[in-house]
Order: structure tokens, then sequence, then C-alpha cells
């Protein structure tokens, strides 16, 4: 069954027309399935707050695609690096222009890419194994060539091709043919230590989502809700929607709702946030 039209989103009743644009927060998965989706938590800013309208699971690298297809205006934060690291590039020899770079990249199995990137961290010095981009440091954010704990060079693998195929507007790499659909990379972990420090509140394994880590959803989403980040921005979301946030422990919707907000941020800002200095070969974190 194919997914309702996101503009069936409901609107505040104080509000006959919706503010503008649509916000997605996008959780991604390399390879979605009913049991690890990718999930989006959909809404719309209203001023200084930002309404948590639906949550949905996408099993299928299809519902993914449709979602991108989606009319503008939106704008999405996404939990996937949309670069690589600068120094990797240049080492080794791939091309340095982003669109090029993405097509040698995509054409490459996962088994590739974790040999090559392997054989560079062999031939580095222990603490320097990874090459990180400009934006791993201020944001927090593991290095975008890193391929376990988590894979997120899968993730590029996997998220940037749909992006390129939707033709959707990439600022911080400069690509894209439709700027009413704005994707920004997103990083939850930005907005998770800001308000709970370096505690834990999810994990994918059973045995280890615990009491500790459901006390620290709730204190997680009671930050979000009160605006205590530096963003200025607090959470709106309804009771069923608190309980389902906190009552999934693998911490997919509370991330998914992190992005969200960071795209409702970025929404606000002169070019979206981003720095005025940034390399469109390895992009950047928006809140970064």
């Amino acid at each position: 069954m194919p997914l309702p039209p996101l503009q069936a989103l409901p609107m505040d009743a104080a509000s006959p027309t919706p503010p503008e644009p649509l916000l997605l927060g996008v959780d991604f998965t390399s390879r979605p399935t009913r049991a690890k989706p990718v999930t989006v938590a959909l809404g719309r800013r209203h001023g200084d707050a930002v309404r948590l309208a639906e949550l949905r699971a996408l099993p299928a690298e299809a519902d993914f695609a449709a979602l991108l297809a989606t009319p503008g205006p939106w704008v999405g934060a996404f939990d996937f690096p949309f670069g690589l690291p600068r120094e990797l590039v240049e080492t080794l020899g791939w091309p340095t222009e982003w669109p090029a770079l993405m097509r040698h990249y995509a054409a490459l199995d996962r088994a590739r890419i974790r040999a090559t990137f392997a054989a560079f961290c062999d031939a580095r010095p222990a603490g320097s194994k990874f090459a990180h981009r400009a934006c791993d440091a201020p944001a927090g954010s593991s290095p975008s060539m890193k391929w376990v704990n988590p894979p997120v060079a899968f993730m590029l693998h996997a998220g940037v091709p749909p992006l390129i195929e939707a033709g959707v507007w990439m600022p911080a790499v400069r690509s894209g043919a439709d700027r009413s659909r704005v994707a920004l990379e997103g990083y939850p972990g930005l907005l998770a230590r800001e308000l709970i420090g370096r505690r834990s509140y999810k994990s994918d394994e059973r045995a280890k989502q615990t009491g500790e880590r459901l006390i620290a959803r709730k204190d997680l989403l009671g930050a979000l809700e009160a605006g205590r980040t530096r963003l200025g921005l607090r959470l709106k979301a309804s009771n069923a929607q608190r309980d389902a946030l906190i009552d999934d422990a693998s911490g997919d919707r509370l991330d998914a709702v992190l992005c969200l907000v960071l795209a409702a941020w970025a929404s606000g800002q002169p070019d979206w946030g981003l720095p005025a200095e940034l390399d469109p070969l390895e992009g950047w974190i928006v809140g970064a």
C-alpha cells in the first residue's frame, strides 16, 4: 500500500495556512527492513515550537525513494554522511569533485569499500587511523569512512545515490536541481550530548535495553520539550507520540525527532545555518 501524501499532515487549528516548509527528520539505515526500517519524523515549525505531526517507518528502499520524491517545499535532516574526508579522497586518488566522487563511490561494492578503507587505516600510525572531515570535531561525529560501529561509510553508500536520483538540493555539497526540496546532513548525537551528556539512551540489542537507558530517553525528551538546546526551539508532541518515543528502545524514533529539530533550526537560518567556508567535497553537519 502506498504511503499517504505528506501534504495530508494535520495543521494547527489556529493556523489555517500551515507554516512553510514541511520538515523531515530521518534516522537512516543502509539496509531497511520491517524489523529495522528507515524512521521519519514529520512536522512543522510554529515560531520557536516544532510540532511533531507524525512518525513513519519506511521498511523498503522504494519507500525512501518515494519520500524524497514528495513535492516541496520541504527541508529534511538526514542521519548519514553526505561526503568523505578530502584527505582520504586525495590519498586514494579518487575524484575530487563531489558528483564524480559519488559516482565512483556508488560503483564500488561494500566489500571493496571495506578493504580499501581498512588498507588506508593499516598504513597509518596508531591514534590517527581514520581520516576526518572538518565537521567531525565540532559535531563529535564518527568519521564518514568508518565501516563498523556505526557503519556510516555504508550508510553514505546507500543514502546519497537516492538523494542524487531524486534531484533534491544539497547545499553543503552544492548539488541538486530542485531547491524547494532541501536535504541537509543531520547528526542526532549533536543535540543528544548537549541535553544529556554522554549517557546512553538506546541500543538495538535487547540485553542492553536497560532501565537506565529508558530514563535517559525520558530525560532527553523532556529536555527537548523544554527547549533546553542552544537552538532555541522546543518540541511539541502528543501524549501518544511521547509514549512512542520513550518506548522505542532502539532510539530510532528519538533520533528522527532530533534530526527534525535540526531541520527546523536550519529552515530559519541564512544559508541553512551552514558556515560560509566549507569544503563541498566533504559536506557539513547542520548545527555543528
